[in-house]
């Protein structure tokens, strides 16, 4: 793992460096007939066509209406869709917020021209002006979900849902008498620095963290030794989600920082799971679909944009991902998600998320996503 991650580091520094000559299109005048293709990075489970449940298909329709046939390529970490994004080939990427940034800045993706999407009056007043997405009054994509990154448990080790996130940081025997020492995971990504901070900035307030993703040197330092010190109770650092999903039904896996999507699948599967979002609160992303700068069918892209803010695409995105809609109507607009659907997965949770975003540098008053990549990539492999 340390291997691939120092390579995919490399390859991002490369990228990043390389795609400063590049210059992005000028948005679309007017949207035309469909290229017949579309090639989109994604996080797993956002762009289904039914093959994993037969219920779940807003892509069969799409194709359909457009003539654009959809192509997907998941991907588990922002990292890896920045990467993706580098060596090109696709259209349109759901970026988070600790990657939408490094893709504006390094041009990989360009304005749109929200005029020609009518579906763009649906969006969550909440995400409109987005700082992850909306740069100089420029708009680079569409919202397309955003959510938690809930705290999941087992109800038969936690009777009752644990209050802090101590429970993944500190060493400490869980509720069932057990310790907590190989049975806990962390994020596999830098960002995951943030967590820790948004837990200390609440336990040890004297440190004064004010913005997880805005650290000095001593709050690094602080953050820094709280991850050394959880980084022996880790069974294993995830990031794809099935393989955390494995873990906690087959390798005893008791508590973990995760999405909605893997705890809906594991309920599913009737598994004793339930998840919380602690006292200390909880990072979370907002999702954004962007067109990349050199995208080969911008038509079918700005179609796609277009299609998924509909309010039944995006509560049936939600119902499956276990995420929120960007467009409030569909909390009503969809039978997958149900009447309850959108309270259920935090709604009105949104002041309570401190949202991804890059961590910047900002004249050298905090420590840049540069330096969390290297430190974090240390500490997973126990230095």
């Amino acid at each position: 793992m340390f291997a691939h991650k120092t390579a995919l580091l490399s390859a991002l520094s490369t990228a990043l460096l390389a795609s400063a000559s590049l210059q992005a299109a000028e948005p679309l005048k007017a949207v035309g007939a469909g290229e017949g293709q579309l090639d989109i990075v994604a996080w797993p489970g956002y762009i289904e066509r039914g093959e994993s449940d037969k219920a779940y298909d807003w892509v069969t329709g799409f194709e359909k209406e457009t003539g654009c046939k959809v192509s997907v390529k998941t991907a588990a970490t922002s990292d890896e869709m920045v990467s993706l994004m580098a060596k090109g080939g696709y259209d349109l990427v759901t970026a988070s917020g600790d990657a939408s940034l490094r893709l504006i800045v390094g041009k990989r993706v360009q304005p749109i021209n929200t005029s020609l999407i009518p579906n763009w009056k649906n969006i969550d007043p909440r995400l409109q002006d987005g700082a992850w997405y909306v740069v100089n009054k420029q708009v680079y994509g569409t919202p397309y979900q955003w959510g938690p990154n809930v705290l999941m448990y087992n109800t038969k080790v936690f009777p009752q849902a644990p209050t802090s996130w101590n429970v993944v940081f500190e060493p400490q025997n869980l509720p069932d008498g057990k310790p907590n020492k190989g049975r806990v995971q962390a994020y596999d990504g830098p960002i995951y620095i943030a967590d820790a901070a948004l837990y200390l900035k609440s336990t040890k307030p004297e440190l004064g963290i004010q913005n997880p993703y805005e650290l000095n040197e001593t709050q690094y330092k602080a953050v820094l030794d709280l991850l050394r010190q959880q980084q022996p109770l880790i069974h294993r650092y995830w990031h794809d989600a099935t393989v955390q999903m494995s873990d906690v039904k087959n390798e005893g896996v008791a508590a973990s920082s995760s999405w909605g999507y893997m705890v809906n699948g594991l309920k599913a599967d009737n598994q004793p799971v339930a998840s919380t979002i602690p006292k200390e609160g909880a990072t979370g992303w907002a999702d954004t679909t962007m067109l990349h700068a050199e995208a080969k069918h911008p038509n079918c892209a700005y179609k796609w944009m277009d299609w998924s803010l509909q309010p039944k695409v995006q509560g049936d995105v939600a119902a499956w991902f276990g995420s929120l809609p960007a467009v409030p109507a569909a909390c009503t607009g969809s039978e997958l998600l149900g009447a309850e659907g959108c309270k259920t997965n935090g709604f009105d949770q949104f002041d309570k998320i401190a949202f991804w975003k890059t961590p910047q540098a900002e004249g050298g008053k905090f420590v840049p996503y540069s330096r969390w990549t290297q430190d974090y990539i240390a500490i997973m492999g126990g230095r």
